[in-house]
């Protein structure tokens, strides 16, 4: 068949339109160019519902010049609304790295445009194209295991860490990185450590009981369990009133061996049961150094014949100086910002003692890493110290 396999481009197609009009016998013309009569049909038909808009060539849209401008609209609306979802969906693996952007763009290939996603994105094509059929380089992968890591130590730690401790965990773990190669990852990855909040301690001196001097003088270390014991106490609102939480720590492995919530700051609801609980959990050895605030819980008289009867060491913080016992104030600081601080509500009492006993035995003594402990677990730290504890 005449033409069937030739092209015209768009001049040709609009002169010979526009002849057409001009002569009596459309098939006759037809015949004379060599193109078939029902083609110079279709490019009529074309014309007369596009216009100038008529044959736009291979890809592009036929559009009347008259709705030009409407369609030129739509198609920059559409455009804005691919480019929105594109981010939208992007949006949790954008701080994550390019590997998991590629890898995005790979899964939605069939979905949009692998260009438009390039562009908005703001990743090379080129690069995503090598990365797709050569596959991921071993520094990519490196670099990969790496941030893996610094996610779940930031994880450990609550996001309440920034880069220097985690820095100094991967390095005890034998990767060689610094300080900055850390804060850019953690950029890149859109971590940002939760900035810490003040809280108020109470402490009732104003009591004529004996108080001890200052034994322990700021040297909050110990090079052997019972050694030094430390306590304070700390006051947390609920619902229904407050509850007071005792503490008593072990300085040479910073565990919480004792601890009482009570809803009075009697010595029957605070030092004392935190005391049995310590004895327990932990011996006593000879000449322990007991430290506190001095407050009347641990400076009155059935207190202090206990830990007399046990041939413990009195200390106690000079008045008005917290940080004189600042190991205790530290921890109630990372009690305070790691889980009271961040509930938006106020608890019953019965779900704070239990999110409590949580906090203490099931992450601060087990899976918390300490810096004082060069960033292990207090079960990791007495391992490799070989101790193990006396029941």
């Amino acid at each position: 068949m005449v033409g069937k396999y030739k092209k015209y481009d768009r001049s040709f197609k609009r002169d010979v339109v526009k002849l057409s009009y001009e002569k009596n016998d459309v098939k006759q013309l037809a015949e004379e160019l060599g193109i078939l009569p029902s083609l110079l049909s279709r490019w009529r038909n074309e014309y007369l519902n596009f216009g100038e808009g008529s044959f736009p060539g291979s890809g592009y849209v036929r559009v009347n010049p008259e709705q030009k401008i409407v369609f030129e609209l739509e198609k920059k609306s559409k455009g804005s609304q691919i480019r929105f979802e594109i981010l939208k969906n992007a949006s949790p693996y954008v701080h994550q790295g390019k590997l998991e952007v590629y890898k995005f763009i790979k899964k939605n290939e069939k979905k949009y445009s692998i260009a438009e996603m390039c562009r908005v994105l703001e990743v090379g094509n080129g690069r995503y194209l090598r990365w797709k059929y050569n596959g991921v380089s071993d520094k990519q992968k490196q670099i990969a295991l790496l941030k893996g890591e610094i996610k779940s130590i930031f994880l450990d730690f609550k996001k309440y860490q920034g880069g220097n401790k985690i820095t100094q965990v991967l390095n005890n773990r034998g990767y060689k990185i610094s300080r900055r190669q850390v804060s850019f990852y953690m950029k890149e990855l859109g971590l940002r450590k939760i900035a810490k909040r003040k809280f108020i301690a109470t402490t009732d001196s104003n009591h004529t009981y004996y108080t001890s001097p200052n034994v322990v003088n700021r040297v909050f270390k110990a090079n052997i369990p019972s050694k030094v014991w430390v306590s304070d106490i700390t006051y947390i609102q609920t619902k229904n009133g407050f509850l007071y939480l005792t503490i008593i720590m072990d300085l040479y492995d910073r565990k919480i061996i004792g601890w009482s919530l009570g809803n009075h700051l009697t010595t029957l609801k605070t030092t004392l049961p935190a005391w049995e609980m310590a004895i327990v959990n932990r011996k006593v050895s000879n000449g322990l150094i007991f430290h506190s605030d001095r407050g009347v819980q641990y400076a009155n008289k059935a207190f202090t014949n206990k830990l007399d009867s046990y041939g413990c060491i009195r200390s106690m913080s000079r008045k008005a100086d917290h940080l004189d016992n600042a190991v205790s104030e530290s921890f109630f600081s990372s009690f305070k910002r790691e889980l009271i601080n961040k509930k938006d509500k106020l608890l019953t009492q019965k779900k704070m003692k239990e999110e409590i006993f949580d906090y203490i035995e099931n992450w601060y003594n087990k899976k918390r890493r300490h810096s004082t402990l060069n960033y292990k677990t207090i079960e990791e730290f007495n391992s490799i110290n070989n101790f193990e504890e006396s029941f």
